[in-house]
C-alpha cells in the first residue's frame, strides 16, 4: 500500500516537470462526503463522514484545466440503527474542468479507488466489529462544479457514481456526494 500512495503522489505532482510551472497551481482540500451505499434491498440511511488530500490543476488553456488528486476518502452507510458500513479509501480522481467564467467551473471525470480499510461497526457494545470483505478495487464517475472564492480558496460539490459493485451479494456500489474546500498554494 506504500508503494502505490508513493507511486500515485509521483504520478500526480511528478507531470508538472513537464508542464511550465505557471500553468500549474497545487494544493489542500478536505470536506463533507455525504455517503451511502446502492443496490440490494436493505434500507440504508446516509452516512455523514470525510475525505482529506491534495490536487493540481494544469491549466491547458482559460477555458478548460485538469485536476488529478489524491484524497483519503471514508465512505459507506447505516444500517437502520444497529451497524455503521465504513469504508475507507485512497481515491485518485482525474477531474476535467471547464471555466464557465473566471470563477465558476463544470466537472467530470473517472476515479479509482483503492480500498485501504473496511469494518461494520455496531453500535451495541456486546458485539464486537467485524471486517466487511468489500472488494479491494473501486472505479466511479465524478460530476460536479466548482467555484473560486479568490486566488487561494476554492469550493466543489460532487457526485460519485460507483461503476464497480463492492460486493457481489448484495450487488451493491458506492454513491458519494462530496462538498469540499479547497486551499491553493
Amino acid at each position: 500500500m506504500k508503494k502505490l500512495l508513493l507511486l500515485s503522489t509521483i504520478a500526480i505532482f511528478g507531470i508538472s516537470n513537464l508542464i511550465n510551472g505557471q500553468n500549474i497551481d497545487f494544493g489542500f482540500k478536505t470536506g463533507l462526503n455525504i455517503s451511502n451505499i446502492a443496490g440490494g434491498e436493505t434500507d440504508r440511511n446516509n452516512l455523514f463522514v470525510f475525505h482529506i488530500g491534495g490536487f493540481a490543476e494544469f491549466k491547458i488553456n482559460e477555458k478548460f484545466s485538469l485536476q488529478p488528486e489524491l484524497l483519503y476518502s471514508r465512505q459507506g452507510s447505516e444500517v437502520g440503527n444497529s451497524v455503521k458500513i465504513k469504508l475507507d479509501y485512497l481515491a485518485i480522481p482525474l477531474m476535467a474542468k471547464y471555466y464557465l467564467s473566471k470563477k465558476i467551473s463544470l466537472e467530470a471525470g473517472p476515479q479509482i479507488s483503492f480500498l485501504v480499510n473496511d469494518k461494520f461497526d455496531f453500535n451495541e457494545s456486546s458485539i464486537s466489529d467485524a471486517d466487511t470483505d468489500a472488494s479491494s478495487f473501486d472505479f466511479g464517475l465524478n460530476f460536479g462544479f466548482g467555484y473560486n472564492i479568490n486566488s487561494k480558496l476554492s469550493t466543489q460539490v460532487r457526485y460519485n457514481y460507483g461503476i464497480t459493485t463492492i460486493s457481489e451479494n448484495p450487488d451493491i456500489k458506492n454513491s458519494v456526494f462530496q462538498i469540499s474546500l479547497g486551499y491553493r498554494l
